[in-house]
């Protein structure tokens, strides 16, 4: 047991004479650090915290905190980087006297190109029947010719002081002049009083010139037939003449014929 105490005793002499070395140290750096560098109070936010929280303060020295902005400032606040169109009944109403125009109707401009042209595609009328003078059907297609007055195979005429049936005679003629031959027809229009009209020919020949040349119909104002009409109507062609059945302004000419056979001459057998 001895032996063991001993130990002990030496171990704690040790640590005591360890900590004193060690405070002795601590105390000689304190010294010269105190001795090398003036005093100075150092502050700190917690003791700021602290001696305000010792000194009490009156409660109309303490600043409000931030006030929230009324509603009305807020909204405009928020809407003030958008641009507000005035709302007021005044802009709705009519304009005041002079501010306002009349709208003006302009001329619309021209097409920027021009329109395709169209495919007039020609109709070709096989045996052609004349219901009258300028007036053929063919089936169940009924053409007026253009550019001339419709004719009635009704018509009666005066002339030589007799009255005779130039419509019939128009259309006998005009039959006569169709005869055997194709109507080629194109730019046809719309219907008029029950019949389409449209510009044909025969072969080179329009019909409605040939027509009013002859006599058998009358242009209608405008075109280019009436010098035509008029010169038909100086040589008393078909409407501004007489009949042309009636035989009697013409005396048959019966002619001899040439190069015949003797008859006192005997016929050589055949």
């Amino acid at each position: 047991m001895r032996p063991q105490f001993i130990s002990i005793a030496g171990g704690l002499a040790a640590l005591a004479l360890y900590s004193g070395i060690l405070l002795s140290g601590a105390a000689t750096i304190r010294g010269r650090e105190g001795a090398a560098t003036p005093d100075f109070v150092l502050e700190t936010p917690g003791a700021a915290i602290e001696e305000a929280a010792g000194e009490p303060v009156p409660a109309e020295e303490i600043p409000a905190g931030p006030t929230p902005p009324p509603a009305k400032e807020e909204a405009a606040a928020k809407t003030s980087r958008v641009p507000v169109r005035p709302v007021d009944p005044n802009l709705f109403t009519m304009p005041e006297e002079g501010v306002a125009k009349p709208l003006e109707r302009i001329a619309p401009r021209p097409p920027l190109s021009a329109p395709p042209e169209k495919k007039v595609t020609p109709i070709v009328l096989q045996r052609p029947v004349a219901l009258a003078a300028g007036l053929v059907q063919t089936g169940d297609t009924t053409l007026q010719i253009k550019d001339i007055e419709p004719e009635n195979a009704d018509r009666v005429c005066k002339g030589a002081g007799k009255s005779w049936p130039c419509g019939m005679v128009a259309r006998t003629a005009f039959r006569n002049f169709l005869r055997g031959r194709a109507l080629v027809c194109d730019q046809v229009d719309e219907k008029t009083e029950g019949s389409a009209a449209a510009s044909c020919t025969v072969g080179k020949m329009n019909v409605a010139e040939w027509l009013v040349t002859n006599g058998w119909a009358i242009p209608l104002p405008g075109t280019a037939l009436e010098a035509k009409a008029e010169a038909a109507r100086s040589a008393k062609r078909g409407f501004y003449g007489s009949d042309p059945r009636d035989l009697s302004r013409r005396p048959p000419v019966i002619e001899k014929p040439t190069g015949g056979m003797d008859f006192g001459e005997t016929a050589p057998d055949l």
